[in-house]
Order: structure tokens, then sequence, then C-alpha cells
């Protein structure tokens, strides 16, 4: 967020230090912590009253449950293929007057399955 390095912190720490005097520089500091720790909660409670008012756990849900469905929609195309790619191979290997897949294996090509 800040892009400040060490020097101009240090820059800062010996200007404060100058400010407010050896006595008072714990106090400030403490203070300042204070008021930071307050603005970080004010901003923490602001955020999630938007996200509960905008609906953000139901988007992320919906949005969860999506990628599952795509995922499995993706593993369901890619088990047809190999399917079918199993099926022309057997096809391939069984001779051509005999049984060929899909009437059952194991059943002569006449043969009704029921």
């Amino acid at each position: 967020m800040f892009d400040i390095g060490f020097s101009e912190l240090v820059v800062i720490a010996v200007i404060t230090l100058m400010v407010v005097g050896p006595e008072r520089l714990p106090e400030t500091v403490r203070s300042i912590s204070l008021w930071i720790g307050r603005i970080k909660q004010m901003f923490s409670t602001a955020q999630k009253d938007l996200e509960n008012e905008v609906g953000m756990d139901d988007i992320r849900r919906q949005l969860h449950n999506e990628k599952i469905m795509r995922d499995i929609s993706d593993s369901k195309a890619d088990i047809d293929s190999v399917i079918a790619e199993a099926k022309v191979d057997v096809n391939s290997i069984l001779p051509s007057d005999s049984m060929k897949l899909g009437g059952g294996i194991g059943s002569p090509k006449g043969a009704k399955n029921d």
C-alpha cells in the first residue's frame, strides 16, 4: 500500500522523537497504535457489513458450485471419449464377422440381448 522503506521510517522516528520528546514518546506511540487499531476495526466492520449486504457468501457459494459443475462436466466428457476410444479399439480387434461391441460382449452377432 505505502512504499516506505527503512530509511524513511528512521527519519520519521527521529523527527517524532525531536517533536514529542523522549518523556512522552511511549505514551504517544501507545495512543497512535490505539487509533490505528480502531481505524482497522472500523474498516473491517464496514467491509463485513458491505459483504453481508451484497450477499458475498451466496456469490462465493454459487461460484464454487459452478466450478464443481464445470469439473464434473469436463470429467464426463473425458470419460465419454475414453469409452468411445475403447469401443473403437475393441471393435477393431474383433474379427468383422464376429460380434461387435454394443450388442453385448460374448454374445454372437445374431443373438438377442434381453
